[in-house]
């Protein structure tokens, strides 16, 4: 361990080791990926890493947290885009749920330990139910376009179908017997489909 204080804490230093292991986390997941391959990625010696991050899971904790944030900024540029219908804003939040997870697969299974064991860590410093997204949702309804649904199912459809696949993947690719290209390859044909679900299960039956 390098002592406090013989040497300065630099933030390009901070950033190359979260960088380094948002790549190996991504790539091999949290159990598989070493401190010292986060250290050799990231072009520093353990005892560095060591100093700036005292163990893999605060600095994993660090790196999806960082990402959360990141992904909740997307989602509410969508939603409260006023350029946008709401069929649109579907479509768009399928294509930016399914891209993201398959940039960071860890991250619903952090997310879901984090809501149920920390949940005041997680970035939630927004309130989907006022976005411009639900209030063209309400608007759907009063013009008797889609069901009258409580907005909370519309909410938890879109982000199931989204999310479920990866939470559920290494299950999933073993009952099916296929490879990560496979599982990819079915995720960006979902991201095409779900919109169309969505829109299925709104719909007014004539």
């Amino acid at each position: 361990m390098l002592p406090k204080g013989k040497i300065k804490t630099d933030s390009s230093t901070e950033e190359k080791i979260k960088s380094a292991a948002r790549k190996l986390f991504t790539q091999k997941g949290f159990a598989a990926t070493k401190t010292r391959d986060i250290a050799k990625e990231a072009g520093i010696n353990l005892a560095l890493l060591n100093y700036y991050f005292r163990s893999k899971e605060k600095l994993f904790e660090i790196v999806m947290i960082e990402n959360l944030g990141h992904f909740f900024q997307g989602v509410m540029e969508i939603v409260n885009d006023e350029r946008t219908d709401f069929y649109k804003k579907l479509e768009l939040l399928a294509d930016f749920y399914i891209s993201r997870l398959l940039d960071n697969p860890d991250v619903p299974l952090f997310v879901m330990n984090e809501a149920r064991n920390n949940p005041e860590k997680l970035p939630m410093k927004f309130n989907l139910m006022d976005s411009f997204f639900m209030k063209q949702f309400m608007e759907e309804i009063k013009k008797g376009k889609v069901k009258k649904i409580d907005p909370s199912n519309l909410m938890m459809n879109m982000v199931g179908l989204s999310i479920f696949p990866f939470v559920a993947r290494p299950m999933f690719q073993r009952i099916r017997n296929i490879n990560d290209a496979a599982f990819e390859s079915l995720m960006l044909e979902r991201k095409k489909m779900i919109p169309e679900w969505m829109k299925a299960m709104l719909e007014i039956k004539k």
